[in-house]
């Protein structure tokens, strides 16, 4: 048992509760804010700055998250709606936003705290916890089943959308084209990275031309360049091209073999 300080008049210990009191706080203040739309022009204007930010699909709260210094407001909601712009059954005019730049953290889980208080008024957000905002899961969870109610299942990537603006019209190599291109995209491509793969990417060489403006056309001709053996399949949530012939993934679309 800690010691007891002795009764002293005239003296009080006194610990202020910060966390609920910053949650009273910031949850007044998010329930008074307008909506903004979001778009990657509206998200280039926000102040790259700690803090949190929910999300809206037809004014329903789908989505509470939180973020820090390095990867901060702007940087996390224009990622947000560039997803949202490269998905099926999406449309950026129905998606709004609230955020609000917090100049000091307490150590409290500012994200849980949040969803947790949605969760008790009824307004539990669809999206946390349904897979909108993860990293690519890995090539173990390829196979895994789509779940009913997930993101991913709910509003698949589109191939289709032009990404012309990021393509590169000069011949490189198909392991370079893949590279420059990976990280220009809203959704993952991801490319077998063994070996014998990588040298194959290296010695095929890939032209792109105008005709070539989406992710289906720019990896269908990578696929023809490459030799015997290759498969290009979209999933629900991002674009795989392993040395492979398989029909069966879960919500799976077969590209291009070569």
């Amino acid at each position: 048992m800690p010691d007891q300080a002795p009764a002293i008049t005239g003296f009080e210990s006194f610990e202020f509760a910060l966390a609920p009191a910053l949650l009273k706080q910031l949850v007044s203040l998010l329930d008074r804010m307008p909506q903004g739309q979001l778009t990657p022009a509206t998200a280039d204007q926000l102040p790259n700055a700690q803090g949190v930010y929910q999300l809206f699909h037809r004014d329903r709260l789908v989505y509470v998250g939180k973020t820090d210094a390095e990867a901060g407001l702007r940087q996390r909601l224009s990622r947000h709606a560039w997803t949202i712009m490269s998905r099926h059954n999406l449309s950026v005019d129905d998606i709004s936003f609230r955020a609000v730049e917090v100049l000091v953290f307490s150590a409290m889980d500012l994200e849980t705290a949040l969803i947790e208080h949605y969760r008790r008024r009824d307004q539990k957000p669809a999206w946390n916890g349904s897979g909108f905002g993860s990293n690519d899961p890995g090539r173990k969870r390829d196979t895994t089943a789509l779940k009913a109610d997930g993101f991913d299942a709910n509003y698949p990537i589109n191939i289709d959308i032009d990404v012309s603006a990021h393509l590169p019209l000069d011949p490189l190599s198909a392991h370079n084209l893949l590279s420059r291109i990976t990280p220009q995209l809203p959704y993952t491509l991801r490319f077998e990275r063994s070996a014998g793969a990588i040298q194959e990417l290296h010695d095929a060489t890939v032209q792109l031309t105008a005709a070539e403006n989406t992710v289906r056309s720019i990896i269908s001709l990578v696929c023809q360049m490459l030799p015997a053996g290759w498969q290009a399949t979209r999933l629900a949530g991002r674009v795989i091209m392993y040395r492979e012939a398989k029909d069966d993934y879960p919500g799976g679309e077969i590209i291009a073999r070569s």
